[in-house]
C-alpha cells in the first residue's frame, strides 16, 4: 500500500521517476553481496539536479530519512537501507550525461549516475585518460566513487579519487544546490567545500555532478610480476623501482603465494606463471605516452639489476598485450576465487608502507592466537599502503563460520592495524559494516568535529542514517 508521503513524492515527481511499489522497489533494498537488507516506501530515480532537489526538500521537511545510491558496488553495506520502513531511496542512475569534455584544460563534467567504465572510455575517445580504476568499473557509477573517496590500482601514480576532483554540484539535505562545479585548477577562496562531500558515504547530502582531471594517454605500458621471498623484499622492490621508475609507475600489486594458489584453482584459463611456487609475488605496470621499446628496456633493466642484487627471486616480463592481460588476470581474479571458496572476512587497510612487512608477521600471529586454522589471504595495493587482509575458514569449519565467529578475528586485525598507526578503511568506506569500529577506534576528537560538520549540514539527521557517523 503507497504511504501518504510516497503519494506526495509521485504527485511532485510523476510516476517515471517515483516507485512506490514492493515489487518495484525490491531491487534497491539490498547490497549485491546479499548480506544487508532494508526497507523503504519509495525510490526515487532523479533525471536532473532540480528533480532531486526538490526530492530532498520535500523528505527534509517531513523528516522522512534518504539513502542515495549509485551502482550498489559497495562492499560495506552504505548504499542499503536500514529497517525503518518510512525510509526514500535516491537512485541516480537515470543521471548519466557527460556534460563537457575540454581537452585544452584536461577536464571532464559528468554527471553522477555515469557508470565509471563508461566515462573511462569516453575520455579515451578524446585522446585523454580518466585514471580512476577499479574492478567494478563497468557497474559502479563515479558519485558513489566519491561519496566513497574510491582508490583502485592506479592510486600509486594519480592518488585517490579526491585528487582526481576539481569540484562537484550537490544538492543539500534541504533541497538547496551546491554549484561548486568548477574547473579551476586553483582557487583559494576559503575551505575547499567539495571536500566534505567526498568520502562523506552520503551522509551530508547527494553528489549529482563531478568536475574531474584527465591526463594524457598512457598506452604504452609493461608488466613484470617478480616472485619475493617476503613482504620485506617486496618493500626493497617497491624502494628500488620507484626510484629508478618515477611517475612511470603506475602500479605495484602484491599477492602471497595463497592467494595465487586459490585463483589458480577456481579461475579459468590461468597457468603457474614460474616453475616453482614462491611465497609472494608483485605485479608492477609501467606506463607512458610514447617509446615502448624505451619503457621495456627500462623495466627489463631495473628488474635485472633487482635480480642480481637479491631484491626477487624469479620475474616475468610482459611481451605482447595477451601477456600482460594475463599477468593482470593473476591478481584480478583473487577476489572471485576466495568468493568461490566460501564465506570470508574482508579487512580493507591501510599501512604506513613501510610498516607492511611487520605488520604481515604480528597480525598474523595474532589472529593464529585466537583461531590457528584460519586461513589468510593477503593482496592489494602494496604500493600506497593498502592491503586486503582477508581470512577464509579453516578447512572443514562450517560455511556459517565467518557469521559466528567473525567479530572477534575482526577486532584482532583492527586492533593490530591501530597499533601501526593505520587505517581500518583504505578505500571501501565505513557504511554499516564497520560502524562499530568506527566508534570504537576512530580518535574521539574527528568524531566530535565531524558530528559536528554533520548536524551543521543535515540539522534534521535525514542523510543516509545507520551509515558512518549513527
Amino acid at each position: 500500500m503507497t504511504t501518504e508521503f510516497a503519494s506526495r513524492l509521485l504527485q511532485a515527481l510523476g510516476s517515471e521517476c517515483v516507485l512506490t511499489q514492493p515489487d518495484d522497489i525490491a531491487p534497491w533494498l539490498t547490497d549485491w553481496r546479499g548480506i544487508y537488507r532494508g526497507n523503504a516506501q519509495a525510490v526515487v530515480r532523479p533525471r536532473t539536479v532540480e528533480e532531486v532537489s526538490k526530492a530532498l526538500a520535500m523528505c527534509n521537511d517531513a523528516g522522512v530519512a534518504v539513502v542515495p545510491r549509485g551502482g550498489n558496488t559497495g562492499l560495506c553495506g552504505g548504499a542499503t537501507p536500514d529497517a525503518e520502513p518510512t525510509n526514500v531511496v535516491i537512485c541516480l542512475d537515470r543521471m548519466t550525461a557527460v556534460r563537457s569534455i575540454d581537452t585544452v584544460a584536461n577536464t571532464m563534467v559528468a554527471e553522477a549516475g555515469c557508470i565509471l567504465g563508461n566515462l573511462r572510455r569516453a575520455a579515451q575517445d578524446a585522446d585523454r585518460l580518466l585514471p580512476l580504476s577499479l574492478a567494478a568499473e563497468d557497474s559502479s557509477q563515479i558519485g558513489g566513487n566519491l561519496a566513497t573517496n574510491a582508490g583502485g590500482v592506479n592510486v600509486v601514480r594519480y592518488g585517490m579519487t579526491r585528487e582526481l576532483v576539481l569540484g562537484i554540484e550537490a544538492v543539500l539535505p534541504n533541497g538547496e544546490i551546491f554549484h561548486g562545479l568548477r574547473t579551476l585548477r586553483k582557487d583559494n577562496t576559503g575551505y575547499d567545500l567539495k571536500q566534505l562531500f567526498i568520502g562523506s558515504e552520503g551522509t551530508l547530502g547527494i553528489i549529482t555532478a563531478v568536475a574531474l582531471r584527465l591526463y594524457a594517454r598512457a598506452d604504452v605500458r609493461s608488466v613484470v610480476l617478480a616472485a619475493v621471498e617476503s613482504p620485506a623484499q617486496a618493500l626493497e622492490l617497491f624502494e628500488r623501482l620507484f626510484a629508478k621508475c618515477g611517475a612511470r609507475m603506475q602500479a605495484f600489486e602484491f599477492f602471497t603465494g595463497d592467494c595465487l594458489d586459490i585463483t589458480l584453482k577456481h579461475a579459468e584459463g590461468l597457468q603457474e606463471p614460474f616453475d616453482q611456487r614462491y611465497p609472494g609475488y608483485v605485479l608492477l605496470e609501467l606506463a607512458d605516452t610514447t617509446d615502448e621499446a624505451a619503457l621495456n628496456a627500462l623495466l627489463e633493466s631495473v628488474i635485472g639489476d633487482a635480480l642480481e642484487d637479491g631484491l626477487c627471486v624469479d620475474a616475468a616480463v610482459s611481451a605482447s598485450l595477451a601477456q600482460l592481460q594475463t599477468l593482470w588476470k593473476l591478481r584480478e581474479e583473487i577476489s572471485e576465487a576466495q568468493r568461490a571458496d566460501g564465506p570470508h572476512l574482508k579487512h580493507d587497510i591501510s599501512l604506513p608502507i613501510e610498516h607492511i612487512p611487520a605488520f604481515m608477521v604480528s597480525a598474523e600471529a595474532r589472529i593464529r592466537a585466537v583461531e590457528p586454522g584460519v586461513r589468510p589471504f593477503i593482496f592489494g595495493h602494496f604500493g600506497d599502503g593498502n592491503l586486503h587482509y582477508n581470512l577464509s575458514r579453516p578447512e572443514g569449519a562450517p560455511t556459517d563460520w565467518a557469521a559466528k565467529e567473525g567479530y572477534a578475528l575482526t577486532a584482532e586485525v583492527l586492533d593490530e592495524v591501530m597499533q601501526y598507526g593505520g587505517s581500518i578503511s583504505a578505500e571501501h568506506g565505513i557504511g554499516q559494516l564497520k560502524l562499530q569500529d568506527f566508534k570504537r577506534l576512530k580518535n574521539p576528537l574527528e568524531q566530535r568535529m565531524m558530528h559536528d560538520i554533520k548536524r551543521l549540514l543535515d540539522p534534521k539527521g535525514i542523510m543516509n542514517p545507520g551509515k558512518l557517523l549513527s
